[in-house]
């Protein structure tokens, strides 16, 4: 198991990044401080911080052939993130947003050009050869082509020993009714404060209990709460928490969640509890926030 990777299916875009001193106002011309191509995306992200973190990772999205696409497949291999699972697309556009990083607390607006470019679907996913990897981690879009994909590695994992099977986890981040099946599914849920909001619960833990009859017998649900830290909730019923971890200035918090994300998965492939993961999560995702990019993270 050592030596196979951790997949991770779901979105990439590329982030057009400008760096203002103040949000700029209505009718007003501003100069920006900066401006940079990034590549983004949820489970994009999260192949850059495993690979930081030095996790052998891949990726699993879809692409059009274009100047964008070659820039983000050449940072992904910069990376040393291993993009053979690229689904290209013969017919629309790579996705791209505007991102504004307000430099003076960090936070950051995000406008995002959705193109027509299909998702990856169940017969792209049946091609990829499962024996390859020790953890698949699905970003939630097309949720009913999703669910055939994680049918497909339960069928897997049933002929396999245990030792063998492939761990996963999912991400209900976007508050859409499609998404919300795919908490059946997997060993790790991931739900966002946006979701848990949307169903009224006003904190971590309230959302944890509110939606764990939703999770598949045996799993883990987990939800972070910005500067209130992240929460946990396993099969025993026990609520984990940590605090968050700030940093002293808060640069960029553009990926902050992608990387507390990334950072659990790391750490529970590499065996660690799922307190000590929760812990590392908030550490890792709590350096990004204090730096442009994910440089520096490890």
């Amino acid at each position: 198991m050592e030596n196979k990777q951790i997949l991770c299916v779901g979105l990439v875009v590329l982030d057009i990044i400008n760096v203002v001193d103040k949000y700029p106002e209505e009718d007003s011309d501003s100069r920006c401080l900066s401006q940079r191509w990034q590549r983004g995306g949820n489970a994009s992200n999260s192949c850059t911080v495993l690979s930081l973190l030095g996790a052998p990772c891949a990726f699993m999205g879809s692409l059009a052939p274009g100047h964008a696409a070659d820039f983000l497949v050449a940072d992904f291999r910069r990376r040393g993130v291993d993009v053979s699972q690229v689904a290209w697309q013969s017919k629309g556009e790579t996705p791209c947003s505007c991102c504004i990083v307000n430099s003076s607390n960090g936070s950051r607006t995000i406008v995002l050009y959705d193109t027509n470019l299909p998702d990856v679907s169940a017969t792209d996913f049946a091609k990829v050869d499962l024996t390859r990897f020790k953890w698949i981690h699905i970003e939630g879009r097309n949720a009913s082509e999703q669910v055939k994909m994680l049918q497909r590695i339960q069928q897997h994992n049933s002929q396999q020993p245990p030792g063998q099977r492939i761990r996963v986890s999912v991400e209900v981040e976007k508050p859409r009714e499609e998404l919300y099946q795919l908490f059946g599914y997997g060993d790790v849920v991931f739900v966002s404060k946006d979701v848990a909001r949307h169903f009224g619960f006003q904190s971590a833990v309230e959302a944890l209990k509110g939606l764990y009859g939703r999770v598949q017998k045996g799993a883990t649900l987990i939800c972070a709460w910005a500067e209130q830290g992240a929460d946990a909730l396993g099969p025993d019923g026990k609520v984990l928490h940590s605090d968050a971890f700030p940093p002293p200035r808060v640069v960029d918090t553009l990926g902050a969640g992608d990387t507390f994300n990334a950072s659990i998965i790391f750490s529970l492939a590499q065996g660690k509890t799922m307190q000590e993961a929760l812990r590392f999560g908030c550490q890792v995702a709590g350096k990004k926030c204090g730096l442009q990019g994910f440089d520096g993270i490890a």
